[in-house]
């Protein structure tokens, strides 16, 4: 068992910076220890009568396991007692609101049933966001929720690693929640007006910030902004990235250039339609992956290339292997193949039997197993079967292998569809140039 005495010096000043500031974000990159710091801080500001009780708010799987863990890791913060408000039965979480504990542990999706169900007795001092970005949304319910009771907090902690992956426009959202606008404006317009210009077609109503006031976004945020990197702290072992390419038969090749010059594709039942660009890429995705949906929602086979190549590279490496998938007929066809493989999802053992070892091969969609997962003590190698749209999932994945703790060398495989959208996105993921018409763009690098 860890102790207070264990934290490392980055940690303590991240402990420090909570208590010292009622409202305060940290940009913490993944495996600096933001959990530990924040239990740190909570348990410090708990025995000093500051706070009385603590919502923290987090993804799905890391609400139920990863925060429950670290706090039973380390003698200091055992003595927190805490209720799991997620994965629970309506009823269950009715009865579980109004628990005597020091913490409450729910996952964001059921934020707006929270705030509605508690109302007038909301009754959480401090709130903790974990992963923060997810909050980057000013329409979203979730954010219109904590809106509401921002009044009743005296103090609110974000935490992500990825403060605003697609544009710094995604900072608004969350700093309005530490200070109702007072530094980045009371109201999105004057946000816009003040730091950013309309881009591209009108109707798309869409912003960017202007280049020469970056800078001024970060400054008006500092004081209560810490920014730590990985890079400048912690020595990870060796990331290799190794790109696997794979060249389309004929027959899907033919079939591919298909979809891509007419937005159709016909089969032998009928035919597969993309009424738009983004729907046209995402349908040459699946074909590079080796299948594609058809009109009624089922899916045909395409090619079997990628699945060679993984089967290739799992019997190479002959350790265990994390694999991410993007559809769920990827995931259909791999469970086909290897039958006595696991899946992150409903089962909670499965993280535990893989830091154990005693899973040799894992499926894992990035959104599942993106934020806040420990991953690093059950294998080194990680296969990208299918890409995703999204750099925030792309680097969290990467992290859940590559992180403190890790003793081996992380060997990251890329199994590309030569000449296919595939290297479109790959490149601009390796780049960290995704922003968010990365859609539009791809479809012009295929034309």
């Amino acid at each position: 068992m860890l102790n207070r005495d264990d934290l490392h010096d980055y940690q303590r000043r991240a402990v420090d910076f909570i208590k010292d500031n009622p409202k305060a974000a940290l940009w913490i990159d993944m495996g600096l220890g933001k959990t530990i710091s924040t239990l740190t801080a909570l348990s410090d500001l708990i025995d000093q009568k500051a706070i009385k009780k603590t919502l923290i708010i987090a993804p799905l799987r890391v609400s139920n396991h990863t925060w429950p863990t670290e706090i039973h890791n380390w003698k200091h913060t055992r003595a927190l007692n805490y209720t799991i408000l997620s994965g629970l039965t309506p009823k269950k979480r009715e009865a579980a609101i109004d628990e005597d504990t020091d913490i409450h542990i729910i996952n964001r999706e059921n934020i707006p049933w929270l705030v509605e169900q508690l109302g007038q007795r909301w009754h959480y001092d401090m709130v903790v966001i974990d992963e923060s970005s997810s909050f980057k949304s000013h329409t979203s319910k979730r954010w219109k929720s904590l809106r509401k009771i921002l009044g009743k907090v005296s103090r609110m902690v974000l935490l992500t690693g990825t403060p605003a992956p697609n544009s710094l426009l995604e900072l608004w959202p969350q700093f309005y929640l530490l200070d109702k606008g007072e530094r980045l404006e009371k109201t999105r317009g004057k946000f816009l007006s003040k730091y950013c210009t309309a881009v591209g077609n009108p109707q798309w109503n869409q912003w960017a910030v202007k280049p020469d006031r970056a800078d001024a976004i970060h400054s008006a945020v500092s004081d209560i902004a810490l920014v730590m990197s990985a890079e400048d702290y912690l020595q990870l072992p060796e990331r290799i990235d190794i790109s696997v390419e794979v060249d389309l038969p004929t027959s899907a090749r033919n079939s591919y250039e298909e979809m891509k010059s007419d937005f159709m594709l016909a089969y032998t039942s009928g035919e597969i339609l993309a009424v738009n660009a983004a729907v046209q890429v995402n349908k040459l995705l699946q074909m590079a992956n080796g299948n594609i949906y058809t009109e009624d929602g089922e899916y045909i086979r395409v090619h079997r290339e990628k699945y060679d190549a993984l089967d290739d590279i799992i019997e190479s490496t002959n350790e265990p292997i994390l694999i991410a998938y993007t559809f769920k007929s990827d995931l259909a066809e791999l469970r086909l193949m290897y039958p006595d493989a696991d899946v992150i999802g409903k089962d909670p053992t499965v993280i535990d039997r893989w830091n154990a070892g005693e899973i040799p091969i894992l499926f894992a969609h990035p959104a599942s197993a993106g934020h806040g997962l420990n991953l690093q003590k059950g294998g080194s190698v990680l296969v990208w079967f299918g890409l995703t749209w999204s750099l925030e999932l792309y680097q969290q994945f990467n992290a859940r292998l590559h992180r403190q703790g890790q003793e081996k060398p992380v060997r990251v495989f890329h199994i590309v569809a030569r000449n296919t959208a595939d290297r479109s996105v790959l490149d601009a993921l390796s780049s960290k140039k995704v922003t968010q018409d990365m859609l539009l763009s791809v479809v012009e690098s295929l034309s």
